[in-house]
């Protein structure tokens, strides 16, 4: 009979351990830090991830809707993370006039339902929201400063909007997962 060791694995032999990406990330997370350094890598983080997994991803498929009965696809997802990085960073918190994307009053699901258009655009557009976005935060001098959202003219602070697009991209990424899976069989990017 082998040991075990308190963690269920056999004394002398090492627990598996995930699958590590296939490639270099390039943002760290950093094991300290003030509050808005971490908020702003854990979110580039998060935006970075959902980039891997896409990665590879041959630009004809990446318009396959891999999970059915849900209409989400991976453009549909970086056309709403687009739409989502403009609508909260630029509109309602830095107050740019600036159009909505993939979105209308009529077809305010045009995001995930109207997938015309070259795949490739659609990240590209989703690079500059996020530069432009990375941009309003460092202009800002305080995670207390304010936006407000239109709908309501409620009031939130930088802070709270870096938590809840971190929130965004989390549940993004793990749609991204299984998107992904369907289309390639990919798993671990």
């Amino acid at each position: 009979m082998s040991e075990t060791t308190n963690n269920g694995t056999d004394a002398g032999r090492k627990p598996a351990t995930s699958p590590v990406w296939a490639v270099e990330r390039e943002t760290v997370i950093p094991a300290s830090g003030d509050e808005r350094t971490m908020l702003a890598a854990y979110l580039d983080w998060y935006r970075e991830t959902f980039e891997l997994k896409c990665a590879g991803v041959p630009p004809n498929r990446l318009s396959e809707r891999s999970s059915p009965p849900s209409t989400m696809s991976l453009h549909g997802l970086v056309r709403h993370l687009a739409g989502v990085e403009r609508w909260w960073f630029a509109i309602n918190f830095a107050g740019h006039d600036v159009g909505m994307l993939y979105y209308s009053d009529d077809d305010p699901d045009q995001d995930f339902e109207s997938l015309d258009g070259d795949p490739l655009e659609a990240f590209e557009t989703w690079r500059t929201e996020c530069a432009r976005s990375r941009s309003i935060v460092e202009q800002t001098t305080s995670l207390d400063d304010t936006g407000a959202e239109l709908r309501r003219d409620a009031p939130f602070t930088l802070r709270w909007l870096m938590l809840r697009m971190i929130a965004e991209y989390a549940q993004h990424d793990g749609h991204a997962d299984f998107l992904r899976e369907g289309v390639d069989g990919v798993t671990g990017q």
